[in-house]
């Protein structure tokens, strides 16, 4: 059974205030990694979108993408799933709007790592609760059965935007990949991806999955400024030593 979710938060004064937020905050929180890089770019932006974000959506010129305003930006966003032990953590959870309504946003920042396993390695090793997990998001996903090579992070961070998204009532539901810098096989699993939901690409870096409708699905390549994987982000006070 997933872990109860608390739906109280509070505004950062800094990139600091993202740490305890880790799954694994000392582990994690170190220059050049996703987690210390998606906080230098998303505080830095100042209460918007991180500028090549907006750039990208805005190329599509898709009423549902477009122009948007952010009115939320939440790091290590939960979203509870059926079966397993744990919940889907989104790195950033952006609520925008524009004039079409509400979008979502699921942002998953990547610095080198990949996208967890393939499917053929949880299959193998699949617990009937992590069994249970993979025929939800099968259903939610609208496929009957992805391929072994798919890699499994990518169901379920689409799934949390999806979720999300309904939860809301938005109109429209995108998983982005913030790419800070990705081995060209990241972005074959990512391509792998989009086959399996039959997406079609609609603009640079951008994909509609026709299948979904209300709320609309977007799947997004984005890459990141690279710039923030030089920023050094303190330490928060909890995880600071005397040595």
């Amino acid at each position: 059974m997933s872990k109860q979710i608390k739906r109280v938060f509070v505004r950062t004064s800094g990139g600091e205030d993202w740490q305890p937020l880790l799954a694994k905050p000392t582990l994690h929180w170190k220059k050049g990694a996703s987690a210390m890089t998606a906080a230098a770019c998303w505080e830095n932006a100042e209460g918007n979108l991180p500028a090549e974000i907006s750039a990208l959506l805005n190329g599509s010129a898709l009423p549902g993408l477009t122009n948007l305003e952010l009115l939320a930006a939440i790091p290590e966003w939960q979203v509870s799933l059926p079966g397993g032990t744990t919940n889907s953590a989104t790195d950033v959870l952006a609520l925008c709007r524009n004039e079409s309504g509400l979008c979502v946003i699921a942002v998953e920042a990547k610095v080198l790592e990949d996208f967890g396993p393939r499917l053929a390695d949880k299959r193998d090793s699949a617990t009937p609760g992590q069994f249970e997990r993979l025929e939800f998001l099968h259903g939610l996903l609208k496929v009957e059965r992805f391929e072994d090579e798919v890699r499994y992070q990518l169901l379920h961070r689409t799934a949390s935007a999806l979720l999300t998204a309904e939860q809301f009532h938005a109109n429209t539901a995108v998983m982005l990949v913030h790419a800070f810098a990705t081995p060209t096989d990241r972005v074959d699993d990512f391509l792998t991806f989009l086959a399996a939901l039959e997406a079609e690409q609609i603009g640079t870096g951008i994909w509609h999955v026709p299948s979904f409708s209300k709320p609309a699905l977007y799947l997004v390549w984005c890459k990141g400024d690279e710039s923030h994987r030089e920023t050094q982000l303190p330490i928060a006070l909890r995880y600071r030593t005397n040595g």
